[in-house]
């Protein structure tokens, strides 16, 4: 008899469903474990196998090389289209890469240097008497004043403030558009001696706040600038078109001046004109680095010749320094050079507070007159020196001797576009006295085309350059620049500035 109890079928088959339903449930929790494990572990490993690297989209500029941008539409940067120099120019976003140009140099058209320039009749023993833009009493604070002439309101208020009227305005601007319509397709002016006429033409713009930009005149003041950039980066920062030695330092001083003013503009406004601020660097430093022994400038800029230099040669560079120091740019040797030219300056000055051609030399005029006093001045008012005494004793001079009649012998525009520039910077009296004297007379010399008549009513003139008596071109920009005065840069400090 067995001692072992028997389960009953019924309990048996239970047991048996029992051990389905464990090993079904115990499978199932296996493998929603495994699955689990597995999500986890593809969330954390997964993604960068599959993660795509990020696609980096260039765009184009979608500006028609042969559109022109719009005011309105400006970026931040202006280039000329890379095409032949008689295409038309156009403002588009200037390229992130450099270049050794600012766009592919075109030939340069040196012309045989002209017998009339520079060869003591003309620029050279002395382009006149003076010259062009200065910077009055006020040129210390020239990015302060740029901007303000910036503004029609602002012009037109210092304008009359200064003793100008709305003609003054009317006749810069008729100026302005006979420049316009006589610029070269490549961007210069002038047949001969470009850089230098290229130059005055471009002071004239910058002279009415016109840049780049601006809606009328932006296409052309471009173009000039990029001819000038394109000339001295083929010339390693040379700005000359002629051989022959008298007119280069005129030339260049005259043209680096522009290029300073226009590099401190574009900075000022954020335009990128590509290798502007490159070709003034070493403009200017060609100035410095050339400069005569004596402290003054001589033709072909030599640093020893035995004539030494002078006053006309010397305040162009006096000039074109000053616009390059502003454009905050370094010069290797720019304050020294200074103190040594505006000792050689003071040197020229003579007794009766006139200032001659050189320290030895006399009057530079027919008549006697000293036609390098407003020069002289400028030079020292330039480089806040305004209260020297040899400003002083110079602007008595000019209040006693100075006379300007645009139909008679004494219509020396260059001499007197410098003595304007001193005058205002004076101020007081001796400014109200001198105003009245050219003004009117200066405004009664322009054609109906925009330009200016040959000077003198037929006299020959108490000058010794006639260069403005057969250049429309040169008279008319210093015409120009003469009325640009009123707000070109600020009125001086003297006694009795209002």
């Amino acid at each position: 008899m067995s001692l072992h109890a028997q389960l009953s079928p019924e309990a048996q088959a239970r047991l048996r469903a029992q051990r389905r339903t464990s090993t079904i449930s115990s499978i199932v929790i296996s493998l929603l474990v495994v699955v689990l494990l597995g999500l986890i572990l593809a969330f954390i490993f997964l993604p960068p196998l599959f993660k795509e690297t990020p696609t980096i989209v260039s765009y184009s500029s979608s500006v028609n090389d042969d559109q022109k941008l719009e005011t309105k539409k400006l970026t931040n940067s202006v280039e000329r289209k890379p095409s032949a120099p008689s295409s038309s120019m156009a403002k588009v976003i200037a390229a992130n890469t450099t270049s050794p140009t600012a766009v592919p140099v075109p030939e340069v058209d040196v012309p045989e240097p002209s017998t009339d320039f520079g060869d003591g009749d003309d620029f050279g023993d002395g382009w006149g008497s003076g010259g062009d833009g200065g910077g009055g009493g006020g040129f210390g604070n020239i990015p302060a004043t740029m901007q303000k002439r910036c503004s029609p309101e602002d012009r037109m208020q210092r304008l009359l403030e200064s003793g100008g009227t709305e003609k003054c305005e009317e006749a810069v601007v008729k100026g302005l558009d006979w420049l316009q319509s006589t610029q070269n397709a490549d961007g210069s002016w002038g047949g001969s001696n470009k850089a230098a006429m290229t130059g005055l033409a471009i002071l004239a713009y910058l002279g009415h706040c016109e840049t780049p930009i601006s809606e009328k005149y932006g296409e052309t003041v471009l173009k000039g600038m990029t001819w000038l950039t394109n000339l001295g980066m083929k010339q390693n920062g040379r700005l000359t078109t002629g051989a022959e030695p008298n007119p280069q330092p005129y030339e260049h001083a005259i043209a680096a001046y522009a290029m300073g003013e226009s590099t401190t503009f574009c900075k000022q406004l954020g335009i990128n004109v590509p290798n502007l601020a490159d070709v003034t660097q070493k403009a200017g430093q060609h100035i410095i680095d050339n400069q005569h022994k004596s402290g003054g400038w001589d033709y072909g800029y030599k640093e020893d010749s035995q004539r030494g230099g002078d006053l006309s040669v010397t305040a162009w560079q006096v000039q074109a320094l000053k616009a390059c120091k502003h454009t905050g740019m370094d010069f290797r040797n720019m304050s020294g050079s200074i103190r040594k030219a505006l000792d050689y300056v003071e040197e020229c000055q003579k007794s009766d507070g006139g200032f001659g051609y050189t320290p030895r030399g006399g009057a530079h005029s027919p008549n006697g007159y000293h036609t390098l006093t407003g020069a002289g001045m400028l030079s020292f008012q330039m480089w806040d020196k305004g209260s020297a005494a040899a400003v002083r004793k110079g602007a008595r001079y000019i209040d006693k001797e100075s006379k300007f009649d645009y139909n008679t012998a004494d219509a020396d525009l260059y001499g007197h576009y410098y003595e304007a520039q001193a005058m205002i910077a004076r101020g007081g009296a001796q400014w109200d006295k001198y105003n009245k004297m050219f003004r009117d007379s200066l405004l009664g010399g322009q054609n109906a085309d925009g330009s200016w008549k040959k000077p003198g009513g037929g006299n020959k003139l108490n000058a010794v350059a006639p260069a403005y008596e057969t250049n429309t071109h040169y008279r008319t920009c210093l015409a120009i620049l003469m009325l640009e005065t009123y707000y070109r840069f600020l009125p001086g400090t003297g006694a009795g500035v209002k």
